[in-house]
C-alpha cells in the first residue's frame, strides 16, 4: 500500500479512537467531530489510491460519490457530514445527545470498514 494511503487510513483509524474515547466521557462534540474526521480521512485514503491526489473537500457526500461508494455509504456520510461544522461552531444549528453521537460514531465505524475492504481488494 502507499504510504500517502497508509498514513490517512492510520491516521483514520486513530481518529475512531478518540472519538470512542470521547463519547465514553460524554465530550459529545469531540466524538461526533472525531467521527467525522474518521469517515473523512477513511474516504481519502481510497480517493488518493484510485486518483494518485488529495482532493480538498470536507463534503464525505461528494467524496464518496467521487470514488463510487455503494448508495448505504453516500447516505452513511450524508448522516456524519454535518458532524463538521455544527460540532466547531456555536452558532451553526444542532446540538447532538448522546444517542446521536453513538450513531455517527457506528456510521463512521461502517464508512471505514467499507474503505478497509476496498483497499484491500
Amino acid at each position: 500500500m502507499k504510504t500517502e494511503v497508509k498514513n490517512w487510513l492510520e491516521q483514520a483509524e486513530h481518529d475512531i479512537e478518540v472519538a470512542e474515547y470521547n463519547l465514553k466521557g460524554n465530550m459529545l462534540d469531540a466524538a461526533a467531530f472525531y467521527s467525522q474526521q474518521a469517515a473523512e480521512k477513511a474516504l481519502k485514503s481510497l480517493y488518493i489510491l484510485k486518483f494518485n491526489e488529495l482532493w480538498k473537500v470536507h463534503d464525505l457526500v461528494r467524496i464518496a460519490k467521487r470514488i463510487q461508494a455503494p448508495t448505504k455509504i453516500v447516505e452513511l456520510c450524508a448522516k456524519i457530514t454535518p458532524a463538521y461544522s455544527t460540532t466547531r461552531y456555536p452558532d451553526v444549528g444542532k446540538v447532538y445527545n448522546h444517542r446521536d453521537v453513538e450513531e455517527i460514531l457506528k456510521s463512521a465505524k461502517e464508512v471505514l470498514e467499507w474503505v478497509k475492504n476496498n483497499l484491500n481488494s
